[in-house]
């Protein structure tokens, strides 16, 4: 799959379908039980949970496809690179924890 950003360039596709990825896993694993404790029924759940899904991917399109400048992907050290991918994950795990609290808790 070869995608092109807004100047013709083309764009590694990997971090974009990764993004799109994480957005369904999210989207689908917290917006049901979410929406359902709410009281909303299942059908309304999974359609803002598609809702949701779509926006992420727009979302994740723009910045990782559209806006994409792959000249500047070797200004970064790898170094640097691990720093913010350890960064990256523990936001991500943070997130996830902060996402499971009200679960747990009745």
């Amino acid at each position: 799959m070869q995608l092109h950003n807004r100047e013709g360039t083309p764009v590694d596709p990997v971090p974009f379908l990764v993004m799109s990825l994480l957005g369904v896993l999210g989207s689908f694993s917290y917006g049901p039980p979410y929406l359902l404790e709410f009281g909303a029924g299942l059908a309304q759940a999974l359609t803002l949970s598609a809702v949701v899904t779509v926006c992420l991917a727009a979302g994740a399109y723009h910045r990782y496809v559209w806006t994409a400048r792959p000249e500047l992907g070797a200004l970064l050290t790898p170094g640097e690179r691990l720093v913010r991918l350890f960064y990256g994950a523990l936001i991500g795990l943070a997130v996830l924890a902060l996402l499971s609290l009200p679960l747990l808790v009745r």
